[in-house]
């Protein structure tokens, strides 16, 4: 639902408006199909989440093919390698074989187009932003080099250090308080994803960074003189969580392999006597982003908890069961035009249980367009890990969020980071500080900062990275042009060198 070029030759939204019938007959049989076809494998999104000419020129045409309609100009492969066509050819996604008669899917269409806006409402935050005063911004470049294409980041608090990965798979560290860089390793590919534990490290290569069927990632371990690949080809991996599941003294990996119209989240084991890896499938769809593992039924088994996007956007629970098997079972789902990015597990109303705050807004798709349904949401666990959405903060754009007791008065804050905001309108909403006034009542005060579009900001972390006894926050930055922006940005980002922006916690 979120792949398609343009609009067929010689067909209007006009044209199809005034073709499509308005009879109470038609009109019923045409919701049955959008039910039945547009939520066979996610929720259906509603018809008003997308303009007219979103649905008409870039979702409709792919979601034929997808049908096994192909409309007139329209070739889902057009411009891909030959390998790449093979690859998304034997993904079955573009059946020959139509499952809707073209009489239905042109009914269809029409109903579609005669039922969405023209242009969506904009994005009304609550009240408008006070200037960041609890924190200092604090931009660092960590090369001389022009613009920045870091693809990880986090901060070590056993190392003391801000780790970065760029897209030529150089990982660095930096010292915020010695102002230093030491290099940690080279792999030669894309990091997206790097954990390091006592005795070893894991690095996670995405292979294609750009969307791709063709399997080309993997994991990397890494010992004190050693580097190996562990065995198996994977599908555009993001994260890796490393954890020793069924406590038998070795760490499973669970691999979110990301992919593109395919993708997996999956488990490599290690046997008893045999040190190889051997793979599982725990979730058989695209989009798997982050992995957080928890004991959501307190039954003494860490689960899993999986975030998904690309299609059936949701949070899956992973109960472990014996012998590594996991019964999954969908907590909260989300329409595909979300754009979910990331999530976090936190008490936030102190009751003993975890909640979810989830983020949405990734906006690099077909459907591009500046959605109100963008921002921050909280999910509060009423028991049992049921979850109600309690409270939205609009913020177009969203891709990260950390929660922490940044001010230490007791409560969670946010700090929310977004990849696409609305540069013309509201540019200074690339980051948004969210101090939380009072939890139970869902009050925020937001805040934003002067100097935040210095850079394009990809990622976020949070940790005490100037060692004063209270938590920062790192941004950092990655120049490449996913989507319009302001030529004067665009000229800040590719000229200056920028890579990072740390946000010093003034409290201490």
């Amino acid at each position: 639902m979120t792949k398609g070029p343009l609009l067929p030759k010689g067909i209007s939204v006009f044209l199809l408006m005034l073709t499509f019938s308005c009879s109470p007959s038609k009109k019923e049989r045409a919701m049955v199909q959008y039910q039945t076809y547009c939520a066979s494998c996610h929720l259906a999104p509603s018809m008003q989440s997308l303009p007219k000419h979103i649905w008409a020129q870039e979702i409709l045409p792919d979601m034929g093919a997808r049908l096994g309609i192909r409309d007139a100009g329209y070739n889902p492969m057009k411009g891909e390698s030959f390998e790449e066509q093979e690859a998304i050819i034997k993904s079955g996604i573009y059946p020959y074989r139509p499952s809707i008669s073209k009489a239905d899917w042109e009914s269809l269409k029409a109903y579609i187009i005669s039922m969405a806006p023209d242009t969506l409402p904009p994005s009304i935050n609550r009240e408008s932003s006070g200037e960041l005063n609890q924190f200092t911004p604090q931009a660092v470049a960590l090369d001389s080099a022009p613009g920045s294409l870091i693809t990880f980041l986090d901060y070590s608090p056993n190392q003391g250090l801000i780790r970065t990965a760029d897209i030529a798979g150089n990982l660095l560290g930096y010292s915020y308080t010695e102002k230093k860089k030491v290099s940690l390793h080279q792999f030669g590919a894309p990091i997206i994803d790097f954990t390091e534990t006592d005795s070893l490290s894991y690095a996670t290569s995405i292979g294609y960074l750009n969307p791709s069927e063709i399997p080309s990632g993997k994991v990397i371990r890494v010992g004190t003189d050693t580097t190996e690949t562990i065995s198996g080809v994977l599908h555009r991996p993001v994260h890796t969580l490393v954890c020793d599941l069924n406590k038998n003294g070795r760490n499973e990996l669970v691999v979110s392999e990301f992919g593109n119209y395919t993708g997996q989240l999956s488990l490599l084991a290690q046997g008893v006597q045999d040190p190889s890896y051997r793979k599982t499938v725990l979730l058989q769809q695209p989009g798997a982003i982050r992995v957080i593992a928890k004991d959501m039924d307190q039954d003494g088994l860490e689960d899993l908890v999986v975030l998904t996007s690309q299609g059936d956007e949701s949070i899956t629970i992973l109960y472990q069961q014996e012998d590594l098997q996991f019964k999954a079972q969908k907590v909260i789902r989300f329409s595909p035009v979300y754009g979910s990015s990331w999530f976090e597990l936190v008490d936030f109303d102190g009751d003993g249980d975890d909640d979810m705050i989830t983020v949405h807004g990734d906006n690099a798709d077909k459907s591009y367009v500046h959605k109100p349904y963008h921002g921050m949401r909280i999910h509060i666990n009423t028991g049992e890990n049921v979850f109600e959405e309690r409270y939205f903060y609009p913020l177009n754009g969203t891709t990260r969020v950390v929660a922490e007791d940044f001010d230490q008065d007791g409560d969670v804050d946010f700090g929310l980071l977004s990849t696409f905001p609305d540069y013309d309108q509201k540019p200074e909403y690339a980051f948004v500080y969210l101090e939380n006034m009072d939890a139970a009542g869902f009050v925020f005060k937001p805040y934003t900062f002067a100097d935040v579009n210095l850079g394009r900001w990809l990622l976020m972390d949070s940790g005490d990275v100037d060692q004063d006894g209270d938590m920062d926050i790192v941004l950092s930055a990655f120049s490449y042009g996913f989507t319009p922006v302001p030529e004067s940005l665009s000229k800040i980002w590719t000229e200056k060198s920028l890579d990072l922006m740390v946000l010093e916690n003034k409290l201490k």
